[in-house]
Order: C-alpha cells, then sequence, then structure tokens
C-alpha cells in the first residue's frame, strides 16, 4: 500500500517528516514518557515520545504523542495496538495542535457516549453506581445544574448533553453581571443524568474551562 502525498505538500522526505511518522494517543493520565515508549516500542523503532500536560498544573491531559523513524512503523502502530488508545495519524507540527486536540478529544468523548451508553448495565463503571452505594452521596434527580467560568451557547450545550440518551431539554441562562454559564439539563431518567454527571462532571469544555455538574432537585421520589 502507498500512501499519496498531496500536490500542496513539499517533498516526500517533508511529508514523511510531518505526517506519516508521528501518532497521537489517548492514554490514561498516570503514564509517563517511559510508560508510552515502553507501550508502543514492539511496533518500530520509536525517535521521541511525548506527553500533552496542562500548561499551568503541570498535570498530563492524558494525550501524547509518539514519534517513528518509519512510517510503515506508524501505521502498525495504529493497526495494532489496543482500541483504548484510539490511535491516530498526529496533525502537522505547524497546524494548531491545540484545535487538533480539542477535536481529537471531542470526536472520541462523542463516540464513548454514542456508542456505550446503551444498554446502562453493560458499562462497567456505571454499575459501579449500583454496587457501591458510597459513590453517590448525594439525592439523585432527573435534573442538573450546569456551571461555568465562560458563558454557554446553547446549541453547543444542548449537542454536547445530548450525546446522552433521554434528555429532555437544555435551559441555557445568562447572567450579564459575572458572564459566567449556567443552564438546566433533564433527562427522561434518572439513570441518563446519572450518567450524564459522571461523564460531564469536570469535563474541559471549551478545553482549559472545566464544568461543574450537579443534580437538582426535580420534586420526584429520588430512592428510585
Amino acid at each position: 500500500v502507498f500512501i499519496a502525498q498531496s500536490r500542496a505538500s513539499g517533498s516526500h522526505r517533508d511529508l514523511e517528516d510531518e505526517e506519516l511518522t508521528r501518532i497521537f494517543v489517548m492514554i490514561p493520565k498516570t503514564y509517563t514518557e517511559e510508560d508510552l515508549r515502553e507501550k508502543f516500542k514492539m511496533y518500530g523503532d520509536i525517535e521521541y515520545c511525548s506527553i500533552i500536560k496542562n500548561k499551568t498544573t503541570g498535570e498530563s491531559k492524558g494525550l501524547g504523542y509518539v514519534r517513528y523513524l518509519k512510517p510503515s512503523q506508524a501505521a502498525r502502530a495504529i493497526e495494532e495496538c489496543d482500541r483504548s488508545y484510539r490511535a491516530i495519524l498526529a496533525e502537522p507540527k505547524n497546524k494548531s495542535s491545540e484545535s487538533f486536540e480539542h477535536d481529537y478529544y471531542s470526536n472520541n468523548m462523542r463516540q464513548d457516549l454514542r456508542g456505550n451508553t446503551l444498554p446502562f448495565c453493560m458499562q462497567p463503571e456505571f454499575c459501579s453506581f449500583e454496587k457501591t452505594e458510597t459513590r453517590i452521596q448525594e439525592p439523585v434527580s432527573k435534573r442538573l445544574s450546569v456551571v461555568s467560568r465562560l458563558p454557554f451557547i446553547q446549541e453547543q450545550l444542548f449537542a454536547l448533553f445530548d450525546l446522552v440518551p433521554g434528555l429532555e431539554y437544555c435551559d441555557v441562562q445568562r447572567d450579564p453581571h459575572t458572564n459566567s454559564g449556567y443552564a438546566v439539563i433533564q433527562y427522561s431518567t434518572a439513570a441518563s443524568a446519572i450518567y450524564a454527571k459522571y461523564k460531564l462532571h469536570g469535563f474541559e469544555y471549551p478545553p482549559g474551562n472545566r464544568l461543574t455538574v450537579i443534580f437538582l432537585e426535580d420534586g420526584n421520589d429520588s430512592s428510585e
């Protein structure tokens, strides 16, 4: 199989350097660069590994790059590595890495939520709510409050929470004095609301802006 280059690209060597030897992966936040190298060295000769970190805290974002010496090695890593790494070819360095990371993270979040939410009982992490009562210390409901430092755009927030089945409404409210974001989300079942809170509380949307998601009293018996 030969990978064709676009006419807009430079020489074949430039293309090979920028687009065909570097892969982008989703990894556990506990991984070090040595862990990353250890997991991917079986597919070929690694030139370098790097982990993307939060510029403020220095913590791993759970994303990383692996650069191989040959395009065939990068292709093999993408094809053969565990699916949980979500390995893809990285964007060239001269393109905006932040927008690439955001698109990659958002797309995979969307795939996770769409592909794995139903049935809930098949999700090990969701089942842990049933098995470990101490995981939920607050009364649950079908309604959620979402707070952000930045104002929300109705359509974008609706699209994010609509990834969990059963969204009934998304009501974005604006505070002209603080310019922060506040919204009320309601699902058709408490199970959907629990899952949405579990997945999206602390989620960075947009990157660098963490969402705070808590339950709101909806007037129903939460013991259900």
